[in-house]
């Protein structure tokens, strides 16, 4: 397993990437901004991108406050998986800070929600 820590502002973000066997879970939490967002979307795209990486795993259960920054850099992220072949799967649990921005723009319907 490896890991990719980004270190955006231990203060508001928390982004860990492990990549095993099955995939690569990217676990986020804190507040997800116009501070914060450019770093996720940056993890993002570099974990998306690596030789043999077919899944990906985003853990929002952490995060505590989701804007429209921190929603472009989901759906950019959801773009590059469906361009390049890749399955990108957004896990949200019952947190409202993720769930409600994500109901309200329809982004709810369009990215794959496994739980």
């Amino acid at each position: 397993m490896t890991a990719l820590n980004v270190d955006v502002d231990p203060t508001r973000i928390d982004v860990h990437a492990a990549t095993s066997s099955a995939g690569c879970t990217v676990s986020v939490s804190g507040e997800v901004d116009s501070a914060t967002a450019p770093g996720l979307r940056g993890c993002l795209l570099e974990v998306l991108a690596r030789p043999g990486t077919t899944t990906v795993e985003v853990d929002l259960r952490g995060v505590t406050f989701l804007d429209s920054a921190g929603l472009s850099a989901l759906a950019t992220a959801h773009r590059s998986a469906l361009a390049s072949g890749r399955d990108l799967r957004m896990r949200c649990g019952t947190t409202r800070a993720v769930a409600r921005p994500l109901r309200i723009t329809g982004l709810w319907d369009v990215f794959t929600i496994i739980d």
